[in-house]
Protein backbone atom coordinates (compact mmCIF):
# COMPACT_ATOMS: atom_id res chain seq x y z
CA UNK A 1 0.00 0.00 0.00
CA UNK A 2 2.62 2.68 0.82
CA UNK A 3 4.49 1.46 -1.96
CA UNK A 4 1.34 2.51 -4.67
CA UNK A 5 1.38 5.89 -2.80
CA UNK A 6 5.15 5.94 -3.10
CA UNK A 7 5.06 5.07 -7.15
CA UNK A 8 1.99 7.63 -7.37
CA UNK A 9 3.46 10.49 -5.93
CA UNK A 10 6.72 9.83 -8.08
CA UNK A 11 4.62 9.80 -11.28
CA UNK A 12 3.13 13.00 -9.99
CA UNK A 13 6.40 14.22 -9.27
CA UNK A 14 7.42 13.84 -12.88
CA UNK A 15 4.92 14.65 -13.98
CA UNK A 16 5.14 18.45 -12.61
CA UNK A 17 8.82 18.17 -13.99
CA UNK A 18 7.76 17.47 -17.28
CA UNK A 19 4.90 20.08 -17.66
CA UNK A 20 7.51 22.86 -16.21
CA UNK A 21 10.56 22.01 -18.48
CA UNK A 22 8.30 21.24 -21.51
CA UNK A 23 6.38 25.13 -21.96
CA UNK A 24 9.21 26.50 -24.70
CA UNK A 25 8.21 23.53 -26.76
CA UNK A 26 4.51 24.42 -26.69
CA UNK A 27 5.30 27.96 -26.77
CA UNK A 28 7.82 27.67 -29.86
CA UNK A 29 4.65 25.29 -31.38
CA UNK A 30 2.22 27.82 -30.90
CA UNK A 31 3.66 30.52 -31.77
CA UNK A 32 5.18 28.96 -35.32
CA UNK A 33 1.70 27.68 -35.59
CA UNK A 34 0.43 31.71 -35.35
CA UNK A 35 3.07 33.18 -37.41
CA UNK A 36 2.02 30.65 -40.31
CA UNK A 37 -1.55 31.65 -39.83
CA UNK A 38 -0.30 35.37 -40.28
CA UNK A 39 1.55 34.87 -43.29
CA UNK A 40 -1.25 32.42 -44.85
CA UNK A 41 -4.04 35.68 -43.89
CA UNK A 42 -1.23 38.03 -45.76
CA UNK A 43 -0.71 35.69 -48.42
CA UNK A 44 -4.64 35.77 -48.91
CA UNK A 45 -4.95 39.35 -49.00
CA UNK A 46 -2.38 39.85 -51.72
CA UNK A 47 -3.20 36.79 -53.83
CA UNK A 48 -6.36 35.48 -53.34
CA UNK A 49 -7.18 36.30 -57.34
CA UNK A 50 -4.98 33.18 -57.35
CA UNK A 51 -7.73 30.99 -55.20
CA UNK A 52 -10.84 32.67 -57.68
CA UNK A 53 -11.50 35.76 -54.98
CA UNK A 54 -11.53 38.86 -57.01
CA UNK A 55 -9.57 41.35 -55.22
CA UNK A 56 -8.92 45.08 -56.48
CA UNK A 57 -5.68 45.30 -54.83
CA UNK A 58 -4.06 42.36 -56.29
CA UNK A 59 -2.77 45.05 -59.44
CA UNK A 60 -0.25 46.75 -56.78
CA UNK A 61 0.43 43.82 -54.72
CA UNK A 62 2.03 41.85 -57.73
CA UNK A 63 5.50 44.19 -56.74
CA UNK A 64 5.42 42.31 -53.87
CA UNK A 65 5.77 39.03 -56.26
CA UNK A 66 9.47 38.44 -56.67
CA UNK A 67 10.22 38.40 -52.52
CA UNK A 68 7.18 35.72 -52.03
CA UNK A 69 7.10 33.56 -55.08
CA UNK A 70 9.03 30.59 -52.76
CA UNK A 71 6.35 30.93 -50.54
CA UNK A 72 3.20 30.82 -53.08
CA UNK A 73 3.03 27.13 -54.39
CA UNK A 74 3.19 25.95 -50.09
CA UNK A 75 0.81 28.56 -49.62
CA UNK A 76 -1.65 27.16 -51.98
CA UNK A 77 -1.49 23.95 -51.34
CA UNK A 78 -2.05 24.92 -47.42
CA UNK A 79 -5.16 27.04 -48.23
CA UNK A 80 -6.51 24.19 -50.97
CA UNK A 81 -6.53 21.30 -48.20
CA UNK A 82 -8.41 23.67 -45.41
CA UNK A 83 -12.29 22.48 -45.30
CA UNK A 84 -12.84 25.95 -43.54
CA UNK A 85 -10.80 29.19 -42.68
CA UNK A 86 -13.50 29.92 -40.19
CA UNK A 87 -13.47 26.59 -38.43
CA UNK A 88 -9.21 26.17 -38.61
CA UNK A 89 -9.61 29.35 -36.70
CA UNK A 90 -12.26 28.96 -34.30
CA UNK A 91 -11.12 25.32 -33.64
CA UNK A 92 -8.34 26.75 -31.67
CA UNK A 93 -10.46 28.78 -29.51
CA UNK A 94 -13.44 25.77 -29.33
CA UNK A 95 -13.66 23.30 -26.65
Amino acid sequence: MKADALKAAFENFKLLLAGTFDFKDNATKRIKKEAMDEMDNFMLLCYGDLLGIPLPTTYYTLELLPYLAEDLEGWERRIMARKSIYGDRWGDFCC
